[in-house]
């Protein structure tokens, strides 16, 4: 009888391949289902979210979520704090809590000396935490900072994103202080300079949910006659040149303007390097201001430089046209009552003759979110003031 004889080395190595494939059986390797997701609706996913710090630590999940990251086109940015250029940080909140405090005549001449200093550090923000926290770096890798804060401006944090054409930068805060219980919100349009703005403010706001009209009036709006409200005729009373009404809504006006070229003129470096840019906004979580730029003023202001104010770090602010309407009591559907209601349109002078009606007259009516777009749409059907403003 043949023997069949088989080295042992022969046949510890076949034992093993049978082990091994019936472990592959029982145990088989695991599969990343994220492999078969196509890159495509991932990066639809990636602009859903659109927080540039949830797409950070997105970048830190593989080495693909890293290299299709820098793709997003739609982000969104929150500023977590404004800090100062130098090292006395803690006297800068204090100075500017203190100027939100005061009155907005009162402080009228602080805003050319305290309003400008946390603005300056607008591009030095971000990401301040006690743990983790990932963020863009200059070598195109993550860096990671344990127990400790860390600032970065929106210029560096964008900086690795090729393809944004959608960008939200969210402020923590207004920078017009006011008080408390004064409306006061503008949005304005820029290219290379000022294109339009629209301003809404109001004394006191005053909710009355059960409807009817409500009694308490602003100081700032005291009107002599007594039956004003119900013979509103739409007309200014004599009152508001008075008793300091027309000189409040003047410092809400240049302060309105001033907060809006300020923004404009710290946005140039994230135009000039990112080339793909279809629509900018810059807000705050205060809803106080809105600046926005479409693609055509984006392109615009990469082709003529903006001139810069010679007093500040800001863009020009053009010679204007302004049209104000005036309702020393406005009720709104909702049961809000505005006391002292203001509204003011403006255009550069060189630009046609301000339209608020029509298609051309959108710009005004649509400015604001409800209930204060009712509020403007309310007001432009009251008389009509002109007013100038020379280039500051």
């Amino acid at each position: 009888m043949n023997t069949l004889t088989v080295p042992a080395a022969d046949l510890k190595w076949k034992m093993g391949s049978v082990r091994l494939d019936l472990c592959g059986k029982i145990h088989p390797e695991p599969i990343d289902l994220f492999d078969g997701i196509p890159d495509s609706l991932l990066l639809d996913i990636f602009n859903r979210i659109g927080d540039v710090k949830s797409l950070g630590r997105c970048c830190v999940v593989s080495k693909r979520f890293h290299s299709l990251v820098p793709q997003v086109d739609n982000i969104i940015v929150l500023v977590d704090c404004v800090i100062s250029d130098d090292d006395s940080s803690a006297s800068s909140s204090s100075s500017v809590a203190s100027y939100k405090s005061r009155h907005p005549i009162s402080s009228f001449l602080r805003l050319f000396l305290g309003l400008f200093k946390p603005f300056q550090s607008f591009t030095q923000f971000i990401t301040p935490t006690t743990r983790r926290v990932t963020s863009f770096a200059e070598d195109s890798d993550f860096e990671t900072e344990q127990n400790s804060v860390t600032h970065h401006s929106p210029t560096q944090v964008l900086k690795n994103f090729n393809e944004i054409k959608l960008l939200r930068i969210t402020l923590p805060s207004g920078e017009l202080g006011i008080d408390a219980g004064v409306l006061l919100k503008w949005r304005a349009d820029f290219g290379s300079t000022l294109e339009n703005c629209v301003i809404l403010g109001a004394s006191s706001v005053i909710h009355n949910p059960n409807g009817g009209s409500a009694c308490n009036v602003d100081n700032t709006d005291i009107v002599n006659n007594s039956n004003e409200v119900a013979i509103d005729n739409g007309s200014i009373p004599e009152s508001f040149y008075t008793n300091g009404g027309l000189k409040l809504r003047v410092v809400w006006t240049i302060s309105s303007l001033i907060a809006a070229s300020a923004r404009h003129y710290l946005l140039q470096p994230i135009i000039a390097e990112h080339k793909t840019l279809e629509s900018l906004i810059l807000t705050d979580s205060d809803g106080q201001g809105l600046l926005s730029m479409n693609k055509v003023q984006l392109e615009e202001l990469r082709v003529k430089p903006l001139s810069a104010s010679s007093a500040s770090k800001r863009t020009l602010v053009p010679a204007l046209n302004m049209r104000l309407w005036y309702a020393s009591h406005l009720e709104l559907p909702n049961g809000i009552v505005l006391k002292g209601a203001t509204l003011v349109a403006i255009k550069p002078r060189e630009q046609s003759k301000i339209e608020v009606v029509g298609s051309e007259g959108n710009w005004v009516a649509s400015a604001f979110e409800e209930p204060f777009g009712t509020a403007a749409r309310m007001l432009v059907k009251r008389r009509t003031y002109c007013l100038e403003m020379n280039s500051f």
